[in-house]
């Protein structure tokens, strides 16, 4: 086993994946969203259900905020794809599965997954390994942030047109970035072409959560602090639209977890459903 692969993911996008896949096991139909490609990446031994991080209850609301943000992402992809966009970037990729579950429509886009060296690494072998493969459209892009690496210069050398648009998503991010860096990955975001989106999400200060889930927020904080990837940028919406404005986007929006609530969990009667004031959406445009 080389070294890279034995690096694997880092422990929150193993616990997105999860809380993806316990959506599929626990929740009733109809499902937000269908995913257990990162489980099987994970290839964890049946009792992961058992974790703590994996409590039924304790969970609820947040794992309604990842099943919601990645199907209004993946609408929001699938419908661009559908006006002709031919690009599509994923910032700190993790164990996305968008390429893996819907071929039909990456296959008519370039899909560039742009994350670390060694999970990359990792990922790329277990792809291998369960038969999904690379093909061509999927363009790994490793780069080194800690190192000072750029996402731009990454993706022209994987091939990156920068004279068409692209949707650049950016989801679980912006709190463990300085408020600087956060400004120099929208000001990047805002010089691809004309047409182009970023969807990125945004953690609204603790303090604002809805009090339901604010412990468990804290408790996240907590966690993030004591492995050395604090939380240490947070933005009120107004904020964001603001700071999308000064970087330089041409239009910027903010989707709530109310709308996301009556998007995708209209008419549920288990009380699953996105908290309001902890992590939300901005869309902004070139």
């Amino acid at each position: 086993m080389s070294d890279e692969r034995s690096i694997g993911p880092d422990s929150t996008a193993a616990r997105v994946a999860l809380w993806r896949a316990l959506h599929v096991a626990i929740d009733a139909p109809p499902h937000v969203l269908d995913d257990g490609i990162g489980l099987q990446l994970l290839a964890l031994d049946p009792s992961w259900q058992q974790r703590g991080d994996m409590d039924p209850e304790f969970t609820r609301p947040f794992r309604a905020s990842i099943v919601a943000r990645a199907r209004f992402i993946e609408d929001l992809v699938v419908e661009q794809a559908a006006r002709g966009l031919t690009q599509y970037v994923i910032l700190g990729a993790g164990l996305d599965s968008f390429a893996q579950r819907r071929p039909e429509i990456a296959s008519r886009l370039t899909v560039f997954e742009v994350d670390q060296p060694g999970p990359q690494a990792w990922k790329r072998q277990r792809l291998t390994e369960l038969g999904f493969g690379t093909p061509d459209w999927l363009r790994f892009v490793p780069v080194d942030f800690e190192a000072g690496g750029s996402w731009r210069d990454g993706l022209a050398a994987a091939g990156f047109d920068a004279g068409k648009p692209a949707v650049v998503v950016s989801t679980g991010v912006s709190m463990y970035l300085t408020k600087e860096a956060n400004a120099a990955t929208m000001c990047e975001a805002a010089a691809l072409a004309p047409g182009s989106t970023l969807a990125m999400t945004f953690l609204l200060p603790l303090e604002l959560a809805d009090p339901a889930v604010r412990p468990g927020l804290e408790m996240a904080a907590k966690g993030a602090r004591a492995s050395g990837t604090p939380f240490i940028t947070f933005f009120t919406p107004p904020e964001m639209l603001t700071f999308a404005n000064e970087t330089g986007f041409r239009n910027a929006r903010h989707v709530s977890a109310a709308d996301l609530t009556e998007r995708y969990f209209a008419g549920r009667t288990d009380g699953l459903r996105p908290p309001s004031n902890a992590e939300e959406l901005l869309i902004a445009t070139t």
